[in-house]
């Protein structure tokens, strides 16, 4: 078996904390971590560690946490670590050349889609949004493109009806921490018999604004319940009722009836009926049952629960605020 790589880790969020921690209970050797600088957080705004800068202190390793790696002094303490390796996960900055060529096996990126579909910021949300049925991870040899570098391995799972960003992205962590750990100890040979991704099938995940919360109830249900699967935990979609805006936790698409409530049109957005099950809502095509929401100044709460604490009355044939995008 080849000798324990001296590794180098980059990453920020707890998705890149799980990667951490299974890299450190494997047989390779964590010489330094690099994370962003600590972010205000909170109501109080105070300066947190992230998650990978806690891992890295529960382990009493050195952590790195410059704004960037674009200068030689940068570069200078890379070098002085010697390391075989420098393995990404959800870091947040660029990786200039001088960077990605130090490390003598050079560095290798951990990604959250089967490459070359969702390159960039956000391919677990977007996966979700456009109804894939299957996702994985990509460990990859990094160049100097966006997600571009030849595929080292990979891993498949599957989208199931019931995964939110949130429940996907806990799924994704472990099947990426288990792959990272197998392809560190096969690396040799996976540099050595790298695949470039094809040319087709590229498609690239754009960073989620807040402005795409907002539900344009003239799309689809199954559209509009996918993207609040997709936007769980955040940004969280959103709607307004009565000039109170409120927001969508849970939803399921009902395509059987476009029609409107009993067979009459009924404009998107109007509620066609209320209970404990659940808040149906005319879309663009079928209708969609709203389990979940959150009311203003509230906490996110079933639609049974809202009901019987009779905090608003989501009558029949009111409307949500329609806007198309």
């Amino acid at each position: 078996m080849p000798k324990p790589l001296r590794v180098v880790f980059a990453g920020t969020p707890p998705f890149a904390a799980a990667h951490l921690e299974a890299v450190l209970s494997s047989r390779h050797d964590v010489v330094a971590v690099y994370t962003q600088p600590d972010r205000p957080a909170g109501r109080g705004k105070q300066l947190t560690a992230s998650a990978v800068k806690q891992v890295a202190l529960s382990h009493s390793l050195p952590v790195l946490q410059p704004a960037s790696l674009k200068t030689q002094d940068e570069v200078a303490v890379l070098a002085e670590l010697e390391a075989d390796l420098l393995i990404v996960v959800a870091y947040g900055l660029i990786l200039p050349l001088p960077i990605l060529a130090l490390p003598k096996q050079g560095c290798i990126n951990v990604h959250a889609s089967l490459l070359p579909r969702w390159r960039g910021a956000a391919p677990i949300h977007r996966a979700i949004e456009s109804g894939d049925t299957e996702t994985g991870v990509t460990i990859m040899q990094m160049d100097p493109g966006l997600d571009t570098g030849d595929m080292l391995m990979t891993a498949k799972m599957p989208i199931e009806p019931s995964h939110t960003t949130g429940s996907l992205t806990y799924d994704l962590q472990r099947l990426g921490a288990e792959t990272l750990v197998s392809a560190l100890n096969l690396l040799d040979s996976l540099q050595s018999t790298a695949v470039a991704q094809p040319s087709e099938g590229v498609t690239y995940a754009h960073k989620i604004t807040k402005d795409e919360a907002m539900i344009d109830w003239a799309e689809p249900a199954e559209v509009i319940a996918r993207k609040v699967r997709a936007f769980n935990p955040a940004p969280v979609c959103f709607t307004s009722l009565d000039g109170q805006r409120i927001k969508l936790w849970e939803a399921v698409a009902d395509t059987s009836d476009g029609s409107g409530d009993g067979g009459l049109f009924a404009p998107p957005g109007t509620v066609l009926s209320s209970d404990k099950t659940g808040l149906k809502v005319q879309t663009g095509a079928g209708a969609v049952t709203i389990t979940r929401l959150q009311l203003p100044n509230k906490k996110p709460m079933s639609i049974a629960d809202i009901i019987n604490g009779q905090q608003i009355s989501f009558s029949r044939g009111s409307c949500f605020e329609h806007k198309s995008t």
